[in-house]
């Protein structure tokens, strides 16, 4: 496997932030995320963490907003933050929204031409960049996810699916039930087309009455969040988890809104929350 390109290197918290960029199979395009390498990965394999962002965002966002690096360098833990759609291969109306296109891939495999031919997020999260980190940098066996907005509903999903790539999951403020609500169903319309059922595999409170989860979810959600009655639906969510029996811990958090200030504030339960999972 090629190695990716390193773009930018930092030094931070005894560590290294670093970006990159590698030509994917999966997109048939560039594809660009970022790295945090605690001290600890100078001299053994360490555990992983990707964080995947929500609409608008690039691979930056989080390693500059959300208040990680420091005690991602304490408890050892390789953050990995990749981008939110592909870059450099243009298609037509890309750009014309910013919930639909660059920036919002929403972590799905698209279907609909003309984004199945680059619109691939969910197949290069879930395998091509696992396999590429494993291959490349030092990652251990053991791998997490988490996100926030669309890419809490992205962290739910690829985790749902996928147990035996990731052993922990959680999510800051996530989209939990997009197929009953504007962003989501504009997205899966755009991506996957007007038959909803080909929208069930990406619906995470969908996937948790299909295939539950065997392990406890950790959410956090802010009540002065503008998006949470339209967009948010976190109780579909908690419904589904109790329905199926799966141990979801649903934080109300008084007062937050949807931005990195709330995700910050909460950062470290989260890293704390993953580490107890993946350092077993």
């Amino acid at each position: 496997m090629q190695a990716p390109r390193t773009t930018a290197s930092h030094r931070a918290f005894g560590g290294t932030v670093a970006f990159h960029a590698h030509d994917s199979s999966t997109c048939g395009t560039e594809m660009r995320f970022a790295t945090y390498l605690p001290p600890a990965a100078e001299r053994a394999k360490v555990p992983v963490l990707l964080y995947l962002a929500g609409l608008t965002c690039t691979e930056e966002t989080f390693m500059i907003k959300a208040g990680a690096l420091r005690l991602a360098a304490q408890l050892g833990i390789m953050l990995v933050a990749p981008d939110t759609s592909p870059r450099v291969a243009r298609l037509p109306g890309d750009d014309a929204a910013w919930d639909f296109g660059l920036g919002a891939g929403f972590y799905v495999d698209a279907t609909a031409a003309p984004w199945s031919t680059h619109y691939r997020t969910y197949s290069w999260v879930t395998q091509e960049l696992p396999d590429l980190l494993r291959a490349c940098f030092p990652a251990g066996d053991r791998m997490g996810v988490f996100g926030h907005s669309m890419g809490g509903h992205g962290a739910l999903v690829c985790a749902l699916r996928n147990p035996r790539v990731f052993s922990s999951v959680s999510a800051f403020a996530p989209i939990a039930a997009p197929s009953q609500c504007p962003w989501g169903r504009k997205a899966f319309s755009g991506y996957l087309g007007p038959d909803e059922a080909q929208w069930r595999p990406y619906d995470a409170s969908a996937l948790v009455t299909d295939v539950g989860w065997d392990g406890p979810i950790l959410l956090d959600q802010g009540t002065a969040d503008k998006f949470l009655a339209e967009q948010l639906h976190p109780h579909l969510l908690a419904q589904a988890c109790a329905e199926r029996g799966v141990p979801l811990q649903l934080r109300m958090q008084p007062g937050y809104d949807h931005g990195y200030w709330f995700i910050s504030s909460f950062m470290e339960d989260h890293l704390r929350f993953h580490h107890e999972i993946l350092s077993r």
